[in-house]
């Protein structure tokens, strides 16, 4: 896991100014590789990396990385799980090495393959390789968009970096705010991709590559696109077969992702997937320590992990660390935690602290059940939406029920203060609408208050504009096969990649850690794909549980889903009580949900440029 970063000049003579720029781009990325600095200069192009080592630590695999020949020239951040498989078939054909590294590997399979080799590599990643002959730069991202990757165009070439904060830092980009971005976090509480909340700064999106040629960037081409997975009806299995199918898919993925030169640890709650990947790692002979946090807050609520993963660990043999954490500790690391943020979001704290944990076990590397719900059909999101999809739109179909469902909504939302009641009207008619009640922070109608009139108007066109009956702003449209399907369609492709993901990287990175996703993988992902359908109703998570030899047991199974939870309620109680909010009345009231109020904080204290 590493920081990548570069510049690629307009002009064949580049400035020295620009490799200064690239330096600065690393250094402000210095925690996600403590290990090594390293810059390259080339003909019209500098490359930069900050290198965290977990394969081949020997400095001979330091990156930026340059052929043997000198043809090609690599920066690369993440890992390729089934390198070893990789390297075996290129040292078949007269391929010679002079590393262990994944990153050689990357080279030399390029070098023969081009563009071609993305779906062949097993993995997370984010890679720029630069051509000596052709003189353009190749760009690509993984297909869940695990690993982040930003660029921006300016007169005098392309910049990039793994974080925008890098881009920001390089001083070759202005610092003119981004409204879709700012009105992005604002609904979804996280931005959605492509945007930032800078004017020019793009994310590649996931599953995409991009050239580079003569300082200009292409146009981004699609590579992989995981929404494939819930188009597809699939086929009819038995439970029996399904039960084999999920178990090797998920045995395999935990075995890649345990591909590592240092040791491991696991993030450890109560629940199923982090319990499944605990299971799998001592099955397999993996000696990783969970780790799990508590909060006294949560001491004997339903919300307390620590005993129910204390259990897990005891039951499958595994070494198992407790790190508790206070209001106060929390208060102390607000600015921190601000800084380290690369995009606004709601969401990381409970990463944050995990990840602050495992480093001060002296862990470099750390295994995460993210995604689990996504993609196992977990959420409740799977299961309420399809009926409320129904719902809506047979009330959308009666003359007059739209106008009638919202003096009806208008009326319960002045009595019960429900800060969403007066948007169930607007989306009620679709899949897409519904998903953005559940999800959404604040709505669009709320955003003028937040941003004023014509930012938030200017915010809400650049992302897409709102259409009565279409589609929310900073949404894709869920065209999977079944309503079930296209909640978590939408969740993989915004909660988790928006929100969830992004958070994984910046608050771990910040801790110098890599957080690994197994069951976040396109190779699982396509060893289920004709199996999805068959997850519904609770049956996908307990075919999780199910996956291990020896089985989570059944009182985790049946143990009511509480998440990764962080008690920002109670926490954010004093913290917010001292903040002058008289003026907005979303967040003025006692009974404000505590995620408005945080993604204020966090714009306020995090983001004062872009409010």
């Amino acid at each position: 896991m590493c920081g990548i970063a570069g510049f690629v000049a307009s002009e064949e003579d580049l400035a020295a100014h620009s490799v200064d720029a690239v330096l600065r781009m690393t250094e402000r990325m210095r925690l996600r590789g403590p290990d090594a600095e390293g810059v390259w200069k080339g003909q019209g192009v500098a490359l930069g990396h900050r290198r965290l080592a977990i394969l081949d630590l020997d400095a001979r695999s330091n990156q930026p990385m340059i052929a043997t020949d000198g043809a090609y020239s690599i920066v690369f951040n993440g890992e390729i799980y089934n390198f070893h498989e990789l390297r075996s078939e290129l040292e078949a054909e007269g391929v010679a090495f002079r590393t262990t590294s994944d990153t050689e590997v990357l080279l030399a399979l390029y070098a023969r393959e081009g563009e071609r080799m993305l779906p062949r590599l097993r993995g997370m990643f984010a890679l720029a390789i630069w051509s000596a002959e052709s003189r353009e730069l190749f760009l690509a991202r993984d297909p869940y968009g695990i690993k982040p990757l930003y660029y921006a165009q300016t007169e005098r070439g392309v910049v990039f970096a793994s974080q925008v904060k890098a881009v920001l830092a390089s001083g070759l980009v202005a610092q003119a705010t981004e409204e879709a971005g700012v009105a992005g976090f604002y609904l979804w509480g996280s931005v959605p991709e492509p945007w930032t909340l800078y004017r020019g700064i793009f994310a590649l999106p996931a599953g995409n590559w991009m050239r580079v040629r003569a300082g200009r960037a292409e146009t981004p081409v699609c590579w992989s696109d995981i929404r494939e997975n819930w188009r597809q009806q699939g086929t009819r299995h038995s439970a029996a077969e399904l039960q084999v199918t999920v178990r090797q898919a998920v045995v395999d993925s935990v075995r890649a992702h345990l591909v590592s030169d240092v040791p491991v640890s696991v993030f450890l709650s109560g629940g199923i997937d982090s319990g499944t990947i605990a299971a799998l790692i001592a099955e397999l002979g993996g000696r990783a320590e969970g780790i799990t946090v508590g909060f006294d807050e949560f001491t004997a609520q339903p919300e307390d992990e620590v005993p129910v993963a204390a259990a897990i660990a005891a039951h499958y043999g595994l070494r198992h660390h407790v790190r508790r954490v206070s209001r106060t500790e929390f208060e102390q690391e607000i600015p921190r935690f601000l800084d380290a943020m690369d995009q606004p979001s709601i969401d990381g704290v409970n990463t944050w602290f995990a990840a602050k944990a495992a480093a001060e076990r002296g862990y470099k590397v750390v295994l995460s059940g993210v995604g689990g719900d996504e993609i196992f059909y977990g959420y409740s999101l799977a299961r309420q939406l399809p009926r409320s999809a129904r719902l809506g739109r047979m009330a959308t179909a009666v003359p007059g029920g739209r106008h009638l469902v919202g003096g009806l909504c208008a009326a319960l939302a002045r009595r019960h203060r429900h800060p969403k009641l007066k948007g169930v009207a607007e989306f009620m008619g679709t899949l897409e609408g519904l998903y953005c009640l559940k999800r959404c922070v604040f709505l669009p109608q709320d955003l003028p208050l937040l941003m004023g009139e014509e930012r938030a108007r200017e915010g809400l066109e650049r992302l897409g504009g709102l259409r009565l009956g279409g589609l929310p702003p900073g949404m894709t449209q869920a065209d999977a096969v079944d309503d079930a399907a296209g909640a978590c369609l939408l969740d993989s492709t915004l909660y988790l990649r928006n929100q969830l993901l992004r958070d994984s990287d910046w608050a771990s990175m910040a801790h110098s850690l890599e957080l690994r996703t197994p069951l976040v993988d396109a190779s699982l992902l396509n060893a289920l794909k004709l199996c999805h359908m068959g997850f519904t109703g609770g049956v996908g998570k307990r075919m999780l549980a199910q996956s291990p030899m020896h089985p989570l047991p059944e009182e985790i199974v049946a143990r009511p889903k509480t998440g990764f939870a962080v008690p920002m309620t109670q926490w954010l109680a004093a913290a917010t009580e001292r903040r002058e909010w008289a003026d907005i009345p979303l967040l003025a009231d006692r009974a404000t949900p505590w995620t408005r109020r945080w993604a204020k904080v966090v714009m306020d204290e995090g983001f004062k440029e872009s409010r």
